[in-house]
């Protein structure tokens, strides 16, 4: 059964059924999935390079590299020099009109909804870097898309493929924790992004927030289980400043919000370019009545994490590096492509991340 979703009122309404009629023609496929990657700047070429060093380590191929996409002709050749048989498209709709089973998209924050809706309703399944759209209302038309094509939709929110996080996520819903009153999320980059887009609202729906502090609100929901948020207020800066809501003119470098998880309070602080004394500072500290949890970054890394237990002042740890967890959403969704290209309704947590995202915005 689908779960029940909180809509804006300006959202549209996702309301058709998903229906499986065992007496139709299934969607279930029988071939290696054949693939179109849309967008090969940086994080494309690290999606697809990825995927390719999980695939070399099979005996068998995962999926084919049928066809790329990018504005850069440079990108685009530099991407299909990755395999052989990939096909440099002229335009996104060259790509869609080919027979591929799922499109891969890494591009501007901008782009997603309207690629995404045009894959799907050219029938192709669809993996799309995060986020997913810039608004709630944008996230709903992706997803009711999704849904009236009957075709698999999914986001990179990697962050649920790091080593041990479903052992994590086990201890808190066992109650190992003992009740869970009170989650630290904290994200700083102190370099930023390099991509200009990122710094323009139109473009990117956000600053810091919808860059690195989405990543945490998605994975804070995902390993409490809970959609329920409430009392939410938020703190926006930009360069020492306080901005003002609507935030149009000027994206946030620094953000604080604080909101109601069920009957726990979560709070969020991320940035750009902060003073933190290393690249990267991660974590989330899970504060319960019986326990304690950390998922943390090490020595300013973007890529090795650990993740720990604690009771009183003993700590066991729990995962941690080395770990190529980078590629483990995308190979997760070629995996259920694989088996069955439709509809999963596990997507609709995009949805509501994008609501608290639109709240901390005040949209």
């Amino acid at each position: 059964m689908t779960p029940a979703i909180t809509m804006r009122a300006d959202a549209p309404v996702l309301t058709r059924p998903v229906l499986h009629n065992k007496s139709a023609k299934t969607n279930i496929t029988t071939t290696i999935p054949r693939l179109g990657f849309i967008g090969t700047g940086r994080l494309g070429q690290l999606r697809m390079q990825a995927l390719m060093d999980y695939q070399n380590a099979l005996t068998s191929p995962l999926a084919h590299f049928d066809a790329v996409f990018d504005p850069s002709p440079e990108a685009a050749q530099e991407a299909a020099k990755l395999s052989a048989r990939t096909h440099i498209s002229s335009s996104l709709d060259e790509l869609l009109e080919m027979d591929l089973d799922g499109v891969v998209i890494a591009t501007p924050s901008a782009l997603h909804a309207d690629q995404c809706v045009a894959a799907l309703e050219s029938g192709k399944a669809v993996f799309c870097q995060k986020p997913l759209a810039r608004t709630s209302a944008e996230t709903a038309r992706v997803i009711h898309a999704a849904r009236l094509s009957d075709k698999l939709l999914a986001v990179d929110f990697s962050y649920h493929y790091l080593q041990g996080m479903h052992t994590l996520r086990e201890l808190i819903a066992k109650g190992d924790l003992g009740e869970v009153f009170a989650v630290d999320l904290v994200f700083h980059n102190a370099n930023g992004p390099d991509n200009p887009w990122c710094y323009d609202m139109t473009s990117a729906g956000g600053g810091c927030v919808m860059d690195l502090g989405i990543q945490l609100v998605d994975l804070v929901m995902w390993l409490m289980n809970s959609n329920e948020v409430n009392q939410l207020s938020s703190t926006l800066f930009h360069q020492g400043k306080k901005l003002r809501p609507p935030y149009k003119d000027k994206v946030e470098d620094f953000a604080i919000a604080e909101f109601g998880l069920g009957n726990t309070r979560v709070r969020l602080t991320c940035s750009w370019h902060l003073h933190s004394g290393q690249d990267a500072v991660i974590e989330a500290q899970f504060h319960g009545t019986h326990g304690g949890a950390a998922v943390r970054n090490v020595a300013g890394s973007f890529y090795d994490f650990e993740i720990y237990h604690h009771q009183g002042a003993s700590s066991q740890r729990i995962a941690g590096y080395p770990d190529s967890w980078g590629g483990r959403a995308l190979t997760d969704w070629i995996n259920r492509l694989a088996r069955c290209d439709q509809y999963d309704p596990q997507v609709e947590q995009a949805l509501h991340v994008a609501q608290v995202i639109d709240r901390i915005y005040c949209r």
